[in-house]
């Protein structure tokens, strides 16, 4: 995107601000560093940008750490196995974001010699990489002039301006104000001083107006209460789909785990076995969907709510003597032990299905 306009009067009370308050993030440097010639790792910039879409900063940190711990550098990670990098993704969600984010290694490793692209779009070029993630990447990392809109930087921004328009239609008109306020000066800390003011300051409950370098400038400040903004259009009802999980464990304490296929929901991760849901349509709840014949027995129902459908599975527990094939003859599966399922890409629904049949499986619940 071409920013025309330098004239960013308003940046600098933010920048300001962001010098005296801004968050230590471990995939940052120092506010003012990039003006000086230091710049950010544009791997660790990347890396955190994927992770943090539709997650916490608090959430992403242990992850993050962990990451760069196993895989140092982009071509580490380029090198890495799939099924590793995947259980290492596992509780983040947006499966399909681990699997670009092998992919994109990949290529930045073999087409680029392991050096990311410096321009918006050389980095749209990558896979898996969109609108927001070049910019970021781009600002943050090579300093360039790139107008930079996640979810705190909205909110900012439709207060701001007053944008009564709502959501997702606002965006456009949203992202044309951002570029006019990016200064050709830090543009990397300005769009990190937006999302720090969105995340501490401009919050959606109870924004502390009086604290913020924006306050007399504030459109919906002056004209009403600033929790008006961002409007968002009315959300449609999620349609609740229903399945049945499968856990079957030997008496040495090894589980039947499944890899899914690559494409669709959860591609490539580690399974149960389950029946055949979808986002669109419901699979079997009961135990003559499971995967071969023995006494199973209820063990509960867990719930998961995904982007666009709730999940109801009814969680079926079966004790076994000994390993046995599935019934479908594909053998498409593993016996894994107990004690071990910390370590596989397991999905926070299937550690919930797991832990409702054996309590103990996992430190937590939660995945």
């Amino acid at each position: 995107m071409t920013i025309t306009t330098l004239d960013t009067p308003l940046a600098k009370p933010l920048l300001d601000w962001y010098d005296r308050h801004h968050r230590d993030l471990p995939w940052r440097v120092s506010p003012g560093m990039a003006a000086r010639g230091v710049k950010a790792d544009p791997y660790r910039v990347w890396l955190s940008e994927v992770m943090l879409q539709q997650t916490t900063v608090q959430a992403v940190k242990p992850y993050f750490e962990r990451f760069l711990q196993r895989w140092p550098e982009v071509t580490d990670l380029a090198a890495a196995e799939n099924d590793a990098v995947m259980a290492a993704w596992a509780g983040l969600g947006y499966y399909a974001r681990a699997r670009n984010l092998k992919k994109c290694a990949e290529a930045v490793a073999k087409e680029h010699g392991g050096i990311f692209p410096d321009t918006e779009e050389g980095l749209k070029s990558l896979p898996g990489i969109g609108d927001y993630t070049a910019a970021a990447v781009a600002a943050i990392a090579f300093n360039r002039q790139a107008a930079v809109m996640d979810g705190n930087v909205e909110r900012v921004i439709s207060r701001l301006y007053a944008i009564d328009t709502p959501l997702p239609a606002a965006k456009p008109a949203m992202k044309e104000k951002v570029a006019l306020l990016t200064p050709a000066d830090r543009p990397g800390d300005f769009a990190q001083a937006m999302m720090d003011l969105g995340a501490t300051i401009c919050t959606p409950k109870r924004p502390a107006c009086s604290l913020c370098p924006f306050r007399g400038a504030c459109a919906a400040l002056k004209l009403s209460d600033p929790e008006l903004f961002p409007v968002k259009a009315a959300k449609k009802e999620k349609p609740v789909r229903y399945g049945a999980a499968f856990i079957a464990v030997t008496g040495d304490g090894e589980i039947l785990l499944r890899r899914r296929i690559d494409s669709g929901l959860l591609g490539g991760m580690t399974e149960v076995p389950t029946t055949a849901w979808t986002a669109r349509i419901d699979g079997e709840t009961s135990a003559a969907a499971a995967p071969f014949e023995a006494a199973w027995q209820a063990a509960g129902t867990v719930i998961h709510v995904f982007t666009h459908f709730e999940l109801r599975l009814s969680i079926w527990r079966a004790a076994i003597a000994a390993k046995v094939a599935m019934d479908d003859g594909t053998n498409d599966g593993w016996w894994e032990p107990v004690t071990n399922l910390e370590a596989q890409a397991l999905p926070t629904i299937m550690k919930k299905a797991i832990a409702a049949a054996i309590p103990l499986a996992f430190k937590t619940s939660k995945g």
